[in-house]
């Protein structure tokens, strides 16, 4: 390494992260671990993954310095290494929806036929919910509800929500969110509860870009 030029060192450590980044499956963890701090098991679960599937893909993103892990006991718990995680895959985001046609016909096709409507903007939320004027809703699993969730929130996971309409007030706009901008469930929620009647928006984002931008969470 210490022959090396530097330049091209620094260009070898950009890629190894690059390369960490370079698997479905890795990105899926990273968007389960930006609601919370994990275990390998519960993160295999979640993500239909096989416990050893799972570890071999936590040790190289945390090799890559794109997470950090602590013991709990007799677990081991995984999370982001820092903010700047979210903000490299947001990037990666933005550029597929630019340049890959297959995004943008996914976008265009599964999400928009769910929802085509502009999605709440996180001021424009902030001042609604300061004015008493929505109900959010937040439709990921419980657990990830419990490691935090935004104000006055209420939890009804997707799962439940065909079977949990009675909880919802009709007389109120609601918004609706989860994981982050492209999570299925809050597509998902808007297009069963507009289909029964429910004035209902998304989040533009979701749980961990809130939390991010310094926006109270409880």
């Amino acid at each position: 390494m210490s022959s090396q030029n530097p330049k091209s060192a620094m260009f070898a450590g950009f890629a190894e992260v690059a390369k960490a980044l370079g698997q479905g499956h890795r990105l899926e963890i990273l968007e389960l671990l930006a609601q919370g701090e994990r275990s390998v098991e519960a993160l295999a679960e979640r993500a239909g993954l096989s416990i050893a599937n799972a570890s071999q893909h936590l040790r190289l993103m945390r090799r890559a310095g794109l997470l950090v892990s602590r013991r709990d006991g007799k677990r081991i718990l995984y999370g982001l290494s820092g903010p700047a995680v979210l903000d490299l895959i947001a990037a990666l985001r933005r550029v597929a929806e630019q340049n890959l046609a297959e995004v943008r016909e996914l976008i265009g096709g599964y999400f928009h036929e769910r929802d085509a409507l502009e999605p709440v903007g996180r001021r424009e939320l902030v001042r609604r919910l300061k004015d008493g004027l929505v109900t959010v809703l937040d439709v990921r699993p419980e657990d990830e509800f419990a490691a935090g969730h935004l104000p006055n929130a209420v939890n009804i996971p997707l799962r439940d929500l065909a079977q949990r309409l009675r909880e919802i007030p009709k007389s109120r706009e609601i918004v609706a969110y989860c994981r982050g901008p492209y999570c299925v469930l809050a597509f998902e929620a808007v297009a069963l509860l507009r289909s029964r009647g429910f004035k209902i928006r998304r989040l533009e984002d979701g749980y961990p870009e809130w939390k991010a931008a310094g926006l109270p969470v409880e």
